[in-house]
């Protein structure tokens, strides 16, 4: 009876631990996990900043990497440098100089196998996806991996932007997959054909290739998705132009020391008509009606036609000057000369038509001063003949009476 009871008794102080073992469960292995991700990301900050010593042990950056795919290790053959531009900015389209500038992100992605630090990893350590090598104000005397020497080939001038720091970015992958990222702003050359010049459509190109590396060294590849990317409002940005389409290309380059991977962007400008409209089209078409007022004046208001007719021809020749200063000096002849030629010949077709009815006016009076005169002239005649008969006459009336007289 009593052991009864005690066990009646003790029941409720077993379950009460069971239970609370059963909560405490969870708690506990939750501060296991969190002691553990705490251990594992401390741990994985540390051996970032101890990776890069040690994939730059011994390393070389004067000697290319091999490999002609993404694979791992490499196998030879050229490298392939994969190629993606982000255009941000088109500043400036100059037709004079025949030159334009663009501020764009260009980035290259390659493998080099002696920079992959999966290796690195084991059971109880991670290795990040990927590094950030850091460079200093003057990248050029930092370079610390190989990298593509990559020049564009129609750059007049180039700026590499310093502001806070360096606009440099260089990722290396576990993988030894680098990319290489920078902010550029260049003066490009852009050859125009301008036959068709206020009407026209000019393509602008971005040209790089490698400058030393011949295709037996260095590809170049476009980036298979997104090789051209525009920033939001690039299209409606320019004052004078509008970008309708951005291609890319494949330019291989044969010279004397060999052939050379090249790649080409096409930008497609199509200049617009409104501002042309209003500074050339409708003016000059206002000079022209403006010219075709003096057939309504006075054929002897003489100086008003005159100042009329030499003015607009004057102002006409003064617009085509001010068009003319905005191109360079072509051998061929530009949509805009026809217009403004046609338009000059109307002013002076005015002005010509001003003087032959001119001309013509006068010598109408002059011919018909020159027969009144010439009618003045026969009759007086006439008359100074018939009064000479009539004189001769009456001289010799008395004559003949004398005779008949005795």
């Amino acid at each position: 009876m009593n052991l009864k009871r005690r066990k009646g008794y003790l029941w409720p102080l077993f379950h009460h631990s069971s239970t609370t073992s059963i909560l405490l469960l969870p708690v506990l292995l939750l501060f296991f996990l969190i002691f553990n991700v705490s251990f594992v990301v401390a741990l994985k900050k540390l051996k970032e900043q101890d990776i890069i010593q040690r994939i730059l042990k011994d390393y070389d950056w004067r000697v290319r990497p091999r490999g002609a795919n993404d694979s791992w290790p490499d196998t030879g053959g050229p490298v392939l440098v994969l190629v993606n531009i982000y255009l941000r900015s088109i500043s400036k389209i100059d037709d004079v100089n025949m030159e334009y500038s663009a501020q764009f992100t260009f980035r290259e992605e390659w493998v080099d196998a002696r920079l992959a630090y999966e290796r690195f990893a084991d059971e109880n350590t991670e290795v990040p996806a990927f590094v950030v090598l850091a460079t200093n104000e003057q990248p050029d005397l930092s370079q610390q991996i190989w990298m593509p020497d990559t020049f564009f080939q129609n750059e007049k001038e180039a700026r590499r932007h310093l502001i806070d720091k360096p606009n440099v970015l260089i990722r290396i992958h576990k993988d030894g997959r680098i990319l290489y990222s920078v902010r550029l702003s260049l003066v490009l050359s852009c050859p125009m054909s301008l036959e068709y010049y206020p009407l026209d459509r000019q393509t602008c190109l971005i040209d790089l290739a490698s400058y030393a590396y011949t295709t037996d060294d260095i590809t170049y590849l476009w980036k298979a998705t997104n090789p051209i990317q525009q920033k939001d409002g690039l299209r409606q940005s320019l004052p004078s132009f509008e970008l309708q389409d951005v291609l890319t290309d494949y330019c291989t380059s044969h010279t004397n020391t060999g052939i050379y991977s090249c790649l080409r962007t096409k930008m497609i400008l199509r200049r617009e008509f409104s501002y042309y409209l209003l500074q050339l089209y409708i003016p000059s078409c206002m000079l022209v009606i403006v010219s075709w007022v003096s057939f309504w004046l006075d054929k002897d208001s003489v100086p008003a036609r005159v100042t009329l007719g030499v003015t607009t021809l004057l102002t006409m020749t003064t617009q085509s000057s001010g068009i003319n200063a905005k191109l360079p000096p072509v051998s061929y002849t530009k949509a805009v000369d026809v217009w403004i030629g046609v338009c000059m010949a109307f002013i002076f077709g005015a002005l010509l038509e001003f003087a032959l009815v001119n001309y013509a006016a006068r010598k109408d009076i002059t011919t018909s001063q020159q027969r009144m005169l010439k009618m003045h002239s026969s009759a007086a005649a006439a008359h100074t003949a018939d009064h000479n008969t009539y004189q001769q006459g009456d001289a010799n009336q008395p004559t003949s009476l004398m005779a008949i007289s005795p």
